[in-house]
């Protein structure tokens, strides 16, 4: 085995100094690394929320049935209401989805689009 690459690799190591700046980018770096990361999966699951949302609409505009009761969930609670206010109430919902960022309109979504694009700056 030979033991020069080794010995080689060890002293680099230990010859390396990094700057107070450099530090600061290696930071920065991973920070970034780690948001872009977490966005990255809040989008993944944005998307499943709105693919959730748009079966839904579909079952209800496939179902015959418009005097038929549809239970909707708004938190934690059920509230039964008909086809057509189910129908609204999902539409606006996919709508706040996709353009708010979440049903209850944060913007969140739009912040973390403009934090991507501006993170490596």
């Amino acid at each position: 085995m030979d033991l020069m690459p080794l010995v080689i690799r060890d002293q680099a190591a230990e010859d390396v100094n990094v700057t107070f700046e450099d530090q600061q980018k290696i930071n920065k770096f991973a920070r970034n690394t780690s948001r872009i990361t977490e966005l990255k999966e809040e989008i993944d699951v944005k998307k499943k929320q709105l693919q959730n949302l748009e079966d839904a609409c579909e079952d209800i505009m496939l179902a015959d049935d418009d005097c038929l009761m549809i239970p909707y969930q708004i938190g934690d609670v059920f509230i039964s209401h008909s086809q057509e206010e189910t129908q609204e109430m999902l539409e606006e919902a996919k709508f706040h989805s996709y353009f708010m960022g979440g049903w209850r309109g944060s913007g969140r979504s739009h912040a973390c689009l403009a934090e991507v694009a501006t993170m490596f700056m």
